[in-house]
């Protein structure tokens, strides 16, 4: 297939909880499990004129041809995987983050800017729910537009001012009174003070989000062997920093009373100060640690 710029709507899921799963049942029972929903996503993904790009352990990508019939297939899917149960009989869910605009397709992929903006979509998203951008939104007909409503404001890379975000209410029953955001710190306020082999770093929300891993392309390259290249994302989100996981073998953080935290495809906000080790466990006599401060 030729390389051409197309417009569509690309759409990323991914299995919220996967990492409990894992605890829970072992890799290959948690993998079965995981794999039942993502082919059902696949399924509805077609089933609404959509084509499935990729897979990536517990997340799919999938891309449309119209803003209208993404949406529609989200819903759909959110419908289907809520009922949809485990081994345990507790509920799966999924988050979906949506963006339709203009992409490169080449054989079969694309890339671009949608598909940029869907990703931190999807990233915002919660279990349960659908987020979108304004410029999705003004592409949906009158009555998925009254499904949607004004969730946020965020940044994204590459744009200089935030973007409008909506949430897309796709559950009857959802009696959450939804509120646009009013962010509590005003512009500049927080800043975060990351610290890695003896150099310092200052970054405020203006400087998010930014990339951590071994790549030569992270925003911060942690020379640690278990790094994924891009292992974890720092952003600004509701007043905070959030630091997520999208590595292969995980984030330890370790927090100013002692806890330590492990994140597989999770996020975390960030606050006061701790220690953040990339694909191992916290040793803070190591070199590799990076050290972080919220002020």
């Amino acid at each position: 297939m030729s390389r051409e710029i197309i417009n569509c709507a690309v759409m990323f899921s991914d299995v919220a909880g996967s990492t409990a799963l894992y605890d829970k049942f072992g890799d290959e029972k948690a993998k079965a499990i995981i794999g039942n929903c993502i082919n059902l996503m696949a399924d509805i993904t077609k089933r609404y004129k959509g084509v499935v790009i990729k897979t990536i352990g517990d997340e799919i990508m999938c891309r449309f041809p119209t803003a209208e019939d993404g949406v529609i297939a989200s819903c759909q899917i959110q419908e289907a995987v809520s009922i949809l149960t485990g081994p345990d009989d507790n509920p799966m869910a999924v988050r979906i983050g949506i963006h339709a605009g203009e992409a490169i397709l080449d054989d079969n992929d694309v890339f671009g800017d949608a598909v940029n903006v869907a990703a931190r979509m999807a990233g915002i998203a919660k279990a349960r729910q659908i987020i979108t951008t304004e410029d999705t939104y003004n592409q949906l007909s009158d009555d998925l537009q009254e499904m949607a409503r004004e969730f946020d404001t965020t940044s994204v890379k590459g744009k200089q001012e935030q973007i409008t975000i909506y949430d897309v209410v796709w559950d009857e029953e959802d009696d959450v009174t939804r509120m646009s955001f009013t962010p509590s710190h005003s512009k500049g306020d927080i800043e975060i003070m990351m610290s890695y082999s003896g150099q310092s770093k200052v970054l405020t929300q203006d400087d998010m989000p930014i990339i951590i891993g071994r790549g030569a392309k992270a925003d911060i390259t942690i020379d640690a062997t278990l790094a994924s290249r891009s292992h974890v994302k720092l952003d600004y989100n509701r007043g905070k920093f959030v630091l997520t996981d999208q590595s292969t073998n995980g984030t330890y953080i370790k927090l100013n009373d002692g806890k330590e935290v492990y994140l597989r495809r999770e996020e975390l906000p960030l606050s006061s100060h701790g220690v953040i080790s990339l694909g191992e466990k916290v040793d803070e006599t190591s070199a590799l640690i990076i050290l972080f401060t919220v002020t």
